[in-house]
């Protein structure tokens, strides 16, 4: 977020959710759903990869 200059605000925009829900999903104290994060992580032109080993 910080190298595409996007804020909280911003990112609760494009995921059509509220700023309370952005932060739960920044919170690495709280768990969230896989889907959540894909979201996110397209919402700044990243992708979420899992490989278990």
């Amino acid at each position: 977020m910080k190298k595409k200059k996007i804020s909280k605000n911003k990112m609760a925009a494009l995921l059509k959710t509220s700023r309370t829900q952005v932060d739960r999903i920044l919170d690495p104290k709280n768990d969230i759903t896989l889907g959540s994060l894909q979201r996110a992580a397209a919402m700044v032109g990243l992708r979420v990869t899992i490989e278990l080993v």
